[in-house]
């Protein structure tokens, strides 16, 4: 018997280990379907990619996406302590002030979440305030930098936008290096942040392999999980809460398969309905990305990271290209003037991008592009079959809504126009991946037939309709989620950090703490 289970060791879920497990009066246990995260590749920022497809990742793929050629798009997932933190491109990039005081939910304004983001932070650059130093989450100056990424952003500037040194500061347009969550050149997961600093204490019990496959209600009330191991099924209790972290894909998919979700559809797989839920899975939100990549003669690209002069420089000073996040550089655009906040992020990534991030990379290039920030467009996750190990049936729906898709021909003319700037000659000499032309038509098929996910899915138990402002799942007791799926909408920029900060609060929600008080992100709007 345990006082919290918490199903998903990925990035809320390590958070809310941690914190929990402070107060040494309860017992609290972590359970993760994959393995503990001891990958090379995992701790190496540039191994990252080669994680895709292993055994610590999930492997979904959408099902066939109506308006982008009616292709399957793969979409990665961490299956492994860290979750998607411990494989993805470390950006720290938390989002706009709208995104959060447009969700409407109380306690989760910018101000009032703000703080969290500060407790989590320890950032190189030090204490400010917008940024925090001594927490548990390192962020910090990315050590490559790439000639390329050098190259993009002064081609950026020289097209007519600003510098911008700090996304997560007063401004969030403009163009410069993204900070990233690593630690001395090494990347800080949520599970490198929070757990394994946590992992001896007596009260917390964390274990690896054990797929959960439902959770048990007894009376309306979540009184434990169910699911299987290498020894066999198992039923691991609950006095407190039950608590998913198990991301926008694996939460609704194993809230449906407790009874809770689409009365309909639960009946017609033979499975008992605890709670009518109609919007369980329902609210799935992406950003859609493109890439344009271009081939050139330049020996500087991320092909070249695995030789002996940059394995040198990792092991002696921890920099150089082994320490490439990726994505190194970018910025933040409005397609029209009329917004109020940024609505497109530009990336760019020193290497070919190839047949999704699955092909390998076989000449120097540089691929570059960006994606929707506040899509219009929703998908929806359901489960394909009663089976709890079968894959959940995913659609993204991407450009579902066409303004979407008006916002990314956008992207990919400001792309062009970046693409032709004289900073960026040495490396655009061969377009690999480039519209047919630069027509509405020629764009609107390339996105059609070259858009992927940007590993951002969000909103899928989104609060207000299928959990409270507590994360309390409507129609059960002792049940919460706290993931990405929670985020009514999608923040204007990467996830990871956002979470992050979700899990914070609601680790001190759960406890039954005083939020952290306002002033802090008062002061910092100076």
């Amino acid at each position: 018997m345990y006082d919290y289970v918490i199903v998903g060791g990925g990035s809320a879920g390590c958070v809310l280990a941690a914190r929990l497990s402070e107060d040494p009066d309860v017992k609290v246990c972590l359970l993760e379907a994959g393995p503990a995260d001891t990958s090379p590749n995992i701790h190496v920022p540039a191994g990252g990619a080669k994680l895709f497809r292993t055994q610590v990742d999930w492997d979904y793929d959408s099902h066939g996406e109506p308006y982008c050629a009616d292709r399957r798009i793969y979409l990665p997932r961490g299956r492994v302590l860290g979750g998607t933190s411990s494989m993805n491109g470390m950006i720290y990039v938390r989002g706009n002030r709208l995104d959060y005081d447009s969700w409407g939910q109380p306690g989760w304004s910018y101000d009032e979440l703000l703080p969290y983001f500060v407790r989590a932070e320890d950032n190189e650059r030090g204490a400010s305030g917008y940024h925090g130093s001594g927490g548990p989450l390192a962020v910090s100056e990315n050590r490559s930098r790439n000639p390329m990424s050098d190259a993009f952003i002064a081609a950026a500037i020289e097209a007519g936008y600003s510098a911008n040194d700090d996304f997560n500061g007063p401004d969030q347009d403009g163009f410069g290096y993204f900070q990233v969550t690593q630690r001395n050149g090494m990347r800080c997961s949520s599970a490198a942040a929070y757990l394994h600093p946590a992992a001896e204490r007596p009260n917390l019990t964390i274990e690896t392999g054990v797929q959960v496959h439902r959770v048990v209600m007894e009376d309306g009330r979540a009184t434990g999980v169910a699911g299987q191991r290498a020894d066999g099924e198992f039923t691991i209790r609950a006095e407190r809460e039950v608590i998913l972290a198990a991301g926008a894909y694996n939460s609704p998919q194993l809230l449906m398969l407790s009874g809770i979700g689409p009365a309909d559809l639960l009946t017609a797989l033979g499975i008992p309905v605890v709670a009518d839920q109609p919007q369980v899975g329902q609210n799935l939100q992406d950003h859609p990305q493109f890439w344009l990549v271009y081939g050139h003669s330049q020996p500087v690209s991320l092909l070249a990271a695995g030789e002996e002069r940059h394995q040198r420089q990792f092991a002696e000073q921890q920099s150089g290209p082994l320490t490439s996040n990726g994505p190194e550089a970018g910025g933040f655009i409005r397609s029209r003037h009329d917004l109020p906040t940024p609505d497109l992020q530009f990336v760019s990534l020193p290497v070919m991008f190839a047949d999704g991030g699955l092909g390998f990379p076989n000449q120097h290039a540089i691929s570059f592009g960006a994606f929707v920030l506040q899509p219009r467009s929703r998908g929806s996750v359901t489960l394909a079959g009663d089976d709890p190990t079968a894959k959940p049936r995913i659609t993204h729906n991407y450009y579902a809504d066409d303004a979407d898709l008006e916002a990314a021909v956008v992207g990919v003319r400001v792309a062009l126009s970046i693409a032709r700037r004289s900073a960026l000659g040495p490396f655009t000499e061969r377009p690999l991946s480039v519209p047919a032309s630069e027509s509405d038509a020629d764009i609107r098929d390339f996105l059609r037939r070259n858009t992927q996910t940007s590993y951002h899915a969000a909103g899928s138990c989104a609060m207000g309709l299928v959990t409270d402002s507590e994360l309390r799942v409507l129609g059960a007791e002792g049940l919460r989620i706290v993931d990405a799926s929670v985020m009514p909408t999608l923040v204007s920029g990467n996830t990871n950090a956002p979470t992050i900060a979700i899990a914070e609060k609601a680790a001190d929600l759960i406890r039954g703490m005083a939020p952290l008080p306002r002033a802090a992100a008062a002061a910092a709007r100076g």
